[in-house]
């Protein structure tokens, strides 16, 4: 029985380490991830002539569908530009290492895939079709499984990478996961998934074996997000970190643990639009390297103060983010000195109670009212009526009334979707920029 530690997808083995654990892939998956699986290295009739001898630890590893693992490889910061910014760079290396080389003329260079035609080369061989069937070189008609993409002339336009990387692989799969091998493994994965039918194949980190022959502990195999890869979201109030706290746990519970809150038990420490753009001010001037976000509410106070900070230069680890503007949001009941009136209270009156469910039985139909006058914007800031209700409301949802839809998170998610996108932003400046 063999006891190294890989990582694979679809049976494409993306990392491989014998003798130490090598790569920490646990960011990629959560702790519900660690389950029991059939390993194909296991002698499965061992076991039933010894029954007295259990193959659950060699049968140990962290398995997630790749479509799950979709929005933890984009905050980790493998976006689709990443890896086309990592693919261009490849090329221009082997474009390098062609004339230092063969010393031929650049007329007669062969030319290189062009990244959407990478892309369409990745979306032509779904994983799960190609033969996974091993066949030796040695072994006669070996040939026949190199026949298909041997066949496709986009095969010698693609990047080489390491000279002396073997791209042959055992069987079709093997030799296609040789072919894009040029990236390294977190790109493979993000680009794999520009194939929907990619996404139903297993990513799995298989150390069951490892830990089974003495070499390491369970214990040293931990899923989640590491502290350096977290982002700490800050905003104006207590009831913004309540939202968004409970929010991500009941819609976005595939990247959870990406997400640290300000400890706000006690009290918030800077409570107010003014006092969370001091403190985005102060960090901005610092040399912090925590993952930040500054969430400001989508109202003319949370807007004056967003565009202020925009006369600093943020380090690559800081952002600032507005709620978003919404369409849901431009025809509004909002109170004044000339009684209700439909408005878009987008950038004026936009809190984040704005963004629940603001049906509630027995009530009348939300509204907010104006109250002071923003002359640097020369509009009225406004407010929610009975904000507190609908936070309240929210807070008492469950998951079945959000899930069939009898509570509408509709407008949250939006909230929810653009943190998201800014996060991944900051996530893919840093990996580029390491990358250099």
């Amino acid at each position: 029985m063999t006891t190294p530690i890989t990582l694979t997808v679809g049976a494409i083995t993306l990392t491989f380490n014998k003798w130490e654990i090598g790569v920490d892939h646990g960011m990629l998956f959560q702790e519900s991830d660690r389950q029991r699986r059939r390993h194909p290295d296991i002698d499965y009739r061992y076991y039933d002539e010894h029954p007295e001898e259990d193959p659950a630890q060699s049968e140990t590893c962290f398995c997630r569908s790749l479509g799950s693992m979709l929005p933890r490889l984009e905050l980790l910061g493998y976006s689709l530009a990443t890896v086309k910014a990592e693919y261009e760079m490849q090329v221009t290396q082997d474009a390098e290492w062609y004339d230092e080389d063969d010393g031929m003329p650049s007329p007669t260079r062969p030319a290189r895939l062009e990244f959407a035609k990478f892309v369409e080369f990745i979306r032509k061989y779904p994983v799960s079709d190609l033969d996974d069937e091993y066949r030796p070189d040695t072994e006669s008609g070996s040939e026949q499984w190199r026949a298909r993409l041997a066949a496709d002339p986009a095969v010698v336009l693609l990047p080489q990478g390491d000279q002396d990387r073997d791209v042959d692989g055992y069987s079709e799969r093997s030799h296609f996961g040789g072919l894009i091998g040029f990236l390294c493994p977190y790109s493979v994965l993000r680009v794999l998934a520009e194939n929907p039918a990619n996404l139903t194949l297993d990513v799995v980190w298989d150390y069951g074996n490892f830990v089974a022959a003495g070499w390491a502990k369970n214990e040293e195999f931990v899923a989640g997000a590491r502290r350096a890869q977290t982002f700490l979201l800050a905003t104006e109030g207590t009831s913004d970190t309540h939202i968004l706290k409970r929010g991500l746990s009941l819609l976005r519970p595939d990247v959870g643990d990406f997400f640290r809150f300000i400890d706000i038990e006690e009290r918030h420490p800077f409570s107010g639009t003014g006092s969370l753009a001091k403190f985005a001010e102060g960090l901005v001037k610092i040399d912090v390297h925590n993952r930040v976000v500054f969430v400001f509410d989508n109202d003319a106070e949370g807007t004056d103060a967003y565009r202020s900070l925009q006369r600093f230069s943020f380090p690559v680890n800081m952002r600032s983010m507005l709620l978003p503007d919404l369409d849901q949001l431009r025809d509004f009941p909002a109170r004044g000195p000339s009684g209700i009136m439909r408005t878009d209270i987008n950038g004026r009156a936009a809190a984040i109670e704005c963004y629940l469910d603001l049906r509630l039985a027995g009530r009348p139909e939300a509204q907010v009212t104006w109250t002071n006058f923003k002359e640097s914007m020369g509009i009225y800031q406004g407010a929610l009526d009975f904000k507190e209700s609908y936070a309240k409301a929210f807070y008492g949802a469950s998951i079945e009334a959000i899930e069939n839809g009898t509570y509408d998170v509709s407008k949250l998610k939006a909230v929810l979707d653009a943190l998201f996108a800014t996060c991944c932003a900051i996530s893919t400046d840093i990996l580029r920029r390491e990358s250099r």
